[in-house]
């Protein structure tokens, strides 16, 4: 096996619904890349017994600490923890997926050509690229197999995610040291994360992603 990127994977994850949907597509996404793409969910790192700042701080972290990072932007109104957590991605300079299964149309941007039916102040962000898609159409296009249509979903998005891989980064080498270090600070941790966060950079810049 070649080398492998851990996904920071973002979304609801607050029904059953969520649950189930966010890890059929992790697995798939490892499995039909061959485990080059390892999809983290926060929902297996979330203890609901930890108090709520500490959540919030393991899950900027391990976003910080991923090389590539997915954001599911479904519903009417998006998940303002996923939009923050996307931000943070862009902050940080994570080649990030944007993805959409919802048929529904929403928001206040975007083209037929070029489909984003999110908020247009979540758009048009560097190293981003958009994966949108009716989850309903694919349903029945794979019988009603919810394994089926996962794959089919994870099969559009690895080539996504690979090409993902080639973009330069935005961020300038002399400024990369100052910003992850702003990133240890600007959150406000309840514990010093500065090796972990500085680790993290040290990881990007060996791996090229930086």
């Amino acid at each position: 096996m070649g080398k492998s990127y851990r996904v920071y994977f973002a979304g609801g994850l607050f029904t059953h619904k969520d649950l189930i949907g966010n890890a059929y597509l992790a697995d798939e996404i490892q499995r039909c890349s061959n485990g080059k793409f390892k999809c983290l969910l926060p929902q297996n790192i979330e203890f609901r017994s930890m108090n709520p700042k500490s959540i919030r701080d393991d899950d900027i972290v391990a976003l910080l600490e991923s090389d590539l990072a997915i954001f599911n932007y479904d519903g009417t109104e998006l998940d303002s923890g996923t939009v923050v957590e996307y931000m943070f991605a862009k902050f940080a300079d994570i080649p990030t997926l944007i993805m959409r299964s919802d048929f529904r149309d929403a928001g206040d941007c975007g083209t037929p050509e070029t489909p984003m039916p999110w908020n247009l102040m979540t758009s048009f962000y560097p190293r981003t690229k958009t994966y949108v898609v009716s989850s309903a159409e694919i349903y029945r296009r794979s019988g009603k197999d919810c394994q089926k249509m996962s794959e089919y979903m994870a099969k559009e998005i690895v080539p996504l995610l690979e090409s993902l891989l080639q973009t330069k980064p935005t961020m300038k080498k002399e400024e990369q040291e100052q910003i992850y270090d702003w990133l240890t600070r600007m959150p406000n941790f309840s514990e010093d994360r500065t090796q972990e966060i500085k680790t993290a950079l040290a990881k990007k810049k060996s791996s090229g992603l930086l």
